[in-house]
């Protein structure tokens, strides 16, 4: 590629020199360096080069910012060296460079493509931030699933949306445009903060705005990846490998993983559940007893970390991986930073000082300025801390004097004590979790806590989330990455790059830390249907930014089929995606099906990692849809079923007498004339007591007017009747647990190639409204893929 500046300092050209094609968005103003003074900002008006050194010049005071620029194989780098008036200059901004492709954004890498070339920019340290600062508290922007109030799915179809997270990318009218920006935070400022409207952001120094630096690059749409592992490389940036290959491009980061709760006395049978699912990772999902220090569970880990080292040691012989899930910088109330001394470094939204002098009993509480206080929209715990004392309190006055209002003295363990006329009295900035936050110097203490955490237990996986708690430094974005970061470079030489990680929302430097994200969970709807089509735009998301694929956390139930498994396992073979699959002892215990939900989780997993599906069979599979199964041949080789599902409801039904109440239905079979196959349940409308006595006997179904099945069984609320390919007619209760079975191989009734009519009868007796939800299906021919095994 050829960068081209004007005489002012702008860009004026972008040009693919492959495809001949210049791919500068014409008619734009576009400044290799913006600055920002006073709020307003300023482009160079002129332009000199001294041998690798640019010279900007700015209309205002005479400012001259120098740029010292350096020529690689495949990508320059840009430097702020010098600039004078420095302490005048809010901000520095990188471009925007804009660009005419709108093919495919890549928002928080950075890069953007289309079927031939792709452009892109890459913050070289932490303190250049992917993006534009179009908030103060530089939180970037992003489309939030949960502000529609829809927690089970997006309302539209999910391949003709785009939800953007960050804008270092960032599609514009015609075109896309590549930023980043350095501020100034030598000074401390007032500024507009994650739901309070008044929020102190401390002053940090990092140097200020000298050191902002980035990458810019061009080159063929296919190597855009490889052109930033290269920069990683080159530049020092973390470049994370698993098992010797970077996490970027290794299949090994997709890699699926138990979530169980375990003790010293349930690890093994959470390991061997692990190894029957065939995956490497096993997962705590809330291990600590608090958060901060992260003292671990007191019964399930005795001896705190020591515990946890020998439980990894334990799982590493079997040949498993330990991790835990962290809630990042978020402090529970019954951490040593909070009980029974305030540590000074919680974070504050702000400060006045007392107008008097209390005792400790006062609990209204005279304040001189409410302006921190009185802002209740992200004010979960209400509390102020003076000196080593937290107080909470239900209101402030509405007039002057400025009083806090019935305050509870000694929250949290701490001591209710006197204090003195002027003395200082800080908000504390929580979380709606109930937890409290850390300013930036102890964000880094406690990333520091999390990374020792690793080196002294060996634990091989975490997740960052809450990583957004961060934000309570006053530096959004850059504090995210700042803590990341923290952990990573405190990592031993054994662990670092080698810990899979993933957190709560992406950032543009993180990129390089995180190996992934995984985003959706199963807590609002029914295993099929939970944010299912959040998960799915999803997968865009991450494709559009080059990262490895995840679809979220999975609850398995005590009720959860082998079906619904299989319909979760082939979206994960479609998109090439792994999955948490969340479980509990009670439930694997209770399931009669566990052992072949862990059985096909272990083929699907050993066939996707292996490389087995094709490109059109993947296609096939991202459709929700498609159902499939998979039958192992060998360990590389499998024989992909593709079904035809069809579901219908059988309702109760008031007709006049010698009406039938029949439910006649068709059903297209688009194979081959074959024996049919169906799961059937007794289910209560929503409504209806769960306790009623509802069943449905004398089930039948008839096939095109001429075949009829009578089926010996009755069903009971939440039973299921199963007729699969084997011609064995089985009935389970609620939870797949086998209650009786017969052999109707010499019985079944087929389905012919095409349309067929069924007719489903059924008597209810008992009370509550019930029906049958039945779903029929039928197979394709299987298909045999094969793979290499690792």
């Amino acid at each position: 590629m050829k960068l081209s500046l004007d005489s002012k300092g702008r860009l004026s050209g972008m040009y693919d020199k492959l495809n001949l094609r210049e791919y500068l968005l014409p008619d734009q103003f576009s400044p290799l360096l913006a600055i920002r003074i006073a709020g307003e900002y300023y482009k160079p008006d002129s332009l000199s080069m001294t041998g690798q050194e640019l010279s900007l010049y700015y209309p205002l005071d005479n400012i001259v910012a120098n740029v010292q620029v350096k020529a690689f194989q495949n990508y320059i780098s840009l430097e702020l060296t010098n600039i004078t008036s420095a302490n005048l200059v809010e901000l520095v901004v990188w471009g925007p460079f804009p660009t005419i492709v709108r093919e495919i954004i890549g928002e928080s890498v950075g890069v953007v493509r289309n079927s031939e070339f792709a452009w892109g920019i890459q913050a070289l340290n932490v303190k250049t931030l992917g993006g534009y600062p179009s908030q103060e508290s530089d939180i970037e922007p992003a489309y939030d699933i949960f502000e529609t109030g829809d927690l089970v799915d997006v309302d539209s179809e999910w391949r003709n949306k785009k939800y953007y997270r960050g804008q270092t990318a960032k599609i514009v009218e015609n075109g896309s445009s590549l930023q980043a920006y350095t501020r100034n935070r030598q000074q401390a400022r007032i500024i507009e903060n994650w739901g309070h409207n008044l929020y102190t952001a401390p002053a940090f120094d990092d140097g200020g705005l000298i050191g902002s630096k980035i990458a810019f690059f061009g080159c063929p749409a296919e190597n855009a990846l490889a052109t930033i592992g290269d920069i990683e490389l080159a530049e020092g940036l973390p470049h994370p490998e698993i098992n010797g290959e970077w996490a970027k491009t290794t299949r090994e980061a997709t890699s699926s993983y138990l979530i169980m709760s375990f003790d010293e006395s349930t690890l093994d049978k959470a390991i061997s559940f692990t190894k029957s699912a065939g995956l490497k990772y096993l997962y705590h999902g809330s291990p600590f007893r608090t958060w901060g220090h992260f003292e671990l569970d007191k019964v399930a880990f005795p001896e705190n970390w020591k515990s946890m080292r020998k439980y990894v040691e334990r799982a590493n012989a079997q040949g498993v991986h330990l991790g835990v899930h962290t809630l990042s910088n978020f402090i529970t109330t019954n951490d040593p930073y909070v009980s029974p001394f305030p540590d000074e470094r919680l974070a504050l939204v702000g400060e006045s000082v007392l107008k008097g002098s209390i005792d400790a009993t006062t609990t209204e509480i005279e304040i001189e300025s409410p302006d921190y206080f009185n802002q209740m929209g992200n004010n979960t715990l209400q509390a102020v801390r003076i000196g080593k004392e937290i107080i909470r309190y239900r209101a402030v006055s509405e007039t002057a004097p400025w009083k806090l209002m019935d305050c509870i003295r000694g929250a949290f363990g701490t001591e209710a004590s006197p204090h003195g006329s002027q003395e200082k009295v800080g908000k504390l900035m929580d979380h709606g979790y109930k937890v409290f936050l850390s300013n930036a110097d102890l964000s880094e203490e406690i990333a520091i806590t999390l990374a020792r955490l690793f080196n002294e237990t060996g634990l091989k996986q975490i997740s960052f989330d809450g990583l957004e708690g961060v934000w309570s430094t006053g530096m959004g974005q850059y504090a995210r990455s700042l803590f990341t970061k923290t952990w990573y470079d405190n990592l031993s030489s054994e662990l670092q790059g080698k810990v899979i990680n993933d957190a709560s929302n992406p950032s543009h430097f993180n990129w390089h830390i995180n190996t992934r994200y995984n985003w959706g969970e199963p807590w609002y709807a029914g295993f099929r249907e939970s944010q299912t089509n959040y998960r799915l735009m999803n997968q865009d998301f991450y494709r559009r930014n080059l990262l490895p694929s995840m679809l979220g956390w999975f609850s398995m139930s005590d009720g959860t089929s082998l079906e619904d498994t299989e319909w979760l396992l082939a979206r994960a073979a479609g998109f090439d995606a792994g999955f948490a699959f969340n479980v509990n002892f009670s439930n694997v215990e209770r399931n009669g099906q566990s052992k072949k939900i862990f059985e096909a989780i272990r083929i699907w997993e050993n066939a996707r990692m292996a490389g087995a599906f094709t490109s059109e069979q993947k296609l096939r599979m991202e459709d929700v849809k498609n159902e499939y199964s998979l039958v192992e041949v060998s360990e590389v080789e499998w024989l992909l079923y593709p079904y035809e599902v069809q579901r219908y409801v059988h309702e109760q039904k008031t007709r006049q007498p010698g009406e039938p109440i029949h439910t006649i239905v068709d059903f297209n079979n688009p194979y081959s004339e074959q024996a049919i196959q169906f799961v059937m349940k007794l289910q209560l409308d929503e409504n209806n007591n769960k306790t009623s006595n509802s069943k449905a006997e004398g089930i039948s179904i008839e096939v095109n007017n001429f075949y009829s099945l009578e089926i010996p069984f009755a069903l009971s609320i939440d039973q299921y009747l199963k007729l699969d390919e084997s011609g064995i007619l089985e009935h389970y209760d609620s939870n797949w647990n086998l209650l009786d079975s017969i052999d109707f191989r010499n019985k079944v009734i087929k389905l012919d190639e095409g349309k067929n009519t069924l007719i489903i009868d059924a008597a209810f007796t008992g009370s509550g409204n019930a029906s049958l939800h039945i779903e029929f299906k039928t197979r394709a021919d299987g298909e045999r893929v094969s793979g290499k095994r690792k």
